[in-house]
């Protein structure tokens, strides 16, 4: 009960290599996460680019401005293809994250999926229906109109 998915595409107007550059580099989170999140990286010493087995922690707020502490571990890395992240600890009972891109005619095509699950059961059930789903659709919005600030629209 309560398992969900969501998938976004979007086009951005550049090279593998740069995007999978600005992707891969965990400082970036912060350009494309609304400010309202209150989003924070509390690891220190991070390098420029992820690794399978990368631990890292933040602090979000995501619902009613309550700061979270979440942990994330890059499961998986191939290099210019995709990776995966995975919360250790935070809001959800489970949340995997790809991060898929490749080559398109206009630039790359970059594909997100997260498949989560609320807490609490039924009554996540019920609060994913009113608010978390919204809230990540939300989320996700203000990413793609950050990434097309950062790297151009594509225009078809």
């Amino acid at each position: 009960m309560g398992f969900y998915q969501l998938q976004k595409k979007q086009i951005i107007p550049s090279s593998i290599d740069i995007v999978w550059d600005f992707i891969s580099t965990p400082q970036n989170l912060k350009l494309i996460t609304p400010p309202g999140m209150g989003f924070d990286i509390k690891s220190e010493n991070l390098p420029n680019n992820i690794y399978a087995g990368m631990i890292i922690e933040y602090t979000v707020r995501p619902l009613l401005g309550i700061p979270t502490t979440w942990v994330t571990e890059i499961s998986q890395v191939v290099e210019r293809k995709f990776f995966i992240d995975e919360q250790r600890v935070g809001p959800y009972k489970f949340w995997h994250h790809q991060h898929l891109i490749e080559p398109h005619s206009n630039g790359v095509l970059m594909i997100d999926i997260v498949s989560y699950k609320p807490p609490l059961g039924f009554i996540g059930s019920i609060a994913n229906g009113i608010v978390i789903s919204r809230k990540l659709e939300d989320i996700f919005e203000y990413r793609r109109v950050a990434l097309e600030k950062l790297f151009g629209k594509v225009v078809v």
